[in-house]
């Protein structure tokens, strides 16, 4: 293993994150990636997507390149021979493509008086015709307003359309009349019942995963935050584990602030680096004390019912592995 893979993959791990996660995210394959960390630059296509792939992984876990790739200068640099013979090669097209298009400018210099031409021809017959149906049409309209048999009295004036002078309320013409507004008893609503308190416990360890009993009465909201003071990967999901809902995936920055409801699904957070990260549930601030930290949020909104009160024990989420 180089130097530099190996420099790579101790920042990886310090973040918590596998080959695969760095694959999700950078969208290098998998053995490019092991082939880095190894010094086994034969495996990648070439020499220039040795820096470039460098370069991402050396992004998606923290690491400046620059300082890398100087602090490590044993890495291939692109070959100078190919550009060359590219460079070589656009020049002889460019040449050639320049040579065919000479017969460009006497066409263009041909085309634009024709067009205007057509276009001056088509705008002239369009409107030679235009003014005489506007003449018809204006003098029809003005003899048909100046003609008094021909005017019929419009339809929203007859049986209470828009009506200029409403009759006032009480008239003796029931159909007009304004009816007075009818006031239904308003029903005092019931006291809505006061939401209790929001307790997290640490409840049990399941492998990596430690796991937090939210209590919380029905209906009382449960929120979590997560406060971010620099750079982890941070992973929630709406689940009890990775498999479920992705709602946040990627590096957090300083300065960082998210907020996420607690539902009955429960919620899986995974922090790679947990000193960069202030996880509180309702205000109140949990951690497992580890670095790389995977949490377990479980909701339990029985609200501390004894046993026997409808004839079963209060229900409790089991953790999926």
């Amino acid at each position: 293993m180089s130097e530099l893979g190996r420099h790579l993959k101790e920042a990886r791990l310090q973040k918590g994150m596998s080959l695969d996660d760095v694959q999700e995210v950078t969208k290098i394959r998998k053995k490019y990636l092991e082939a880095i960390e190894a010094g086994d630059y034969k495996v990648l296509p070439g020499s220039f997507y040795v820096r470039a792939f460098i370069k991402t992984y050396a992004e998606a876990v923290g690491v400046n390149p620059d300082e890398l790739m100087e602090e490590h200068g044993n890495v291939p640099a692109a070959p100078v021979d190919t550009t060359m013979e590219t460079v070589i090669q656009k020049r002889s097209r460019r040449t050639e493509t320049e040579r065919n298009a000479k017969w460009l400018p006497t066409v263009l210099m041909w085309t634009f008086p024709v067009l205007i031409i057509a276009v001056i021809y088509w705008y002239a017959s369009s409107n030679m015709n235009k003014p005489d149906s506007e003449t018809v049409d204006s003098s029809n309209v003005t003899n048909e307003q100046q003609d008094p048999a021909k005017i019929e009295p419009s339809p929203t004036a007859v049986g209470g359309g828009i009506v200029s002078n409403p009759p006032a309320a009480g008239g003796d013409n029931p159909a007009t009349a304004t009816p007075a507004p009818t006031v239904a008893p308003t029903a005092t609503p019931a006291p809505s019942p006061t939401a209790g308190p929001v307790t997290v416990t640490e409840d049990r360890k399941s492998g990596k995963t430690t796991i937090f009993k939210v209590s919380a009465p029905a209906g009382t909201p449960v929120q979590v935050k997560i406060a971010a003071t620099g750079v982890s990967w941070l992973e929630v999901y709406n689940g009890e584990n990775s498999q479920g809902e992705k709602l946040s995936f990627g590096n957090t920055a300083a300065g960082d602030s998210m907020s996420f409801t607690l539902g009955a699904d429960n919620m899986y957070i995974k922090s790679g680096y947990s000193p960069a990260t202030t996880i509180t549930v309702n205000g109140q601030e949990i951690t497992d004390g580890k670095t790389s930290s995977r949490l377990l949020l479980e909701l339990d909104t029985s609200g501390g019912a004894a046993p026997g009160t409808d004839g079963t024990a209060g229900s409790e989420s089991n953790t999926g592995e």
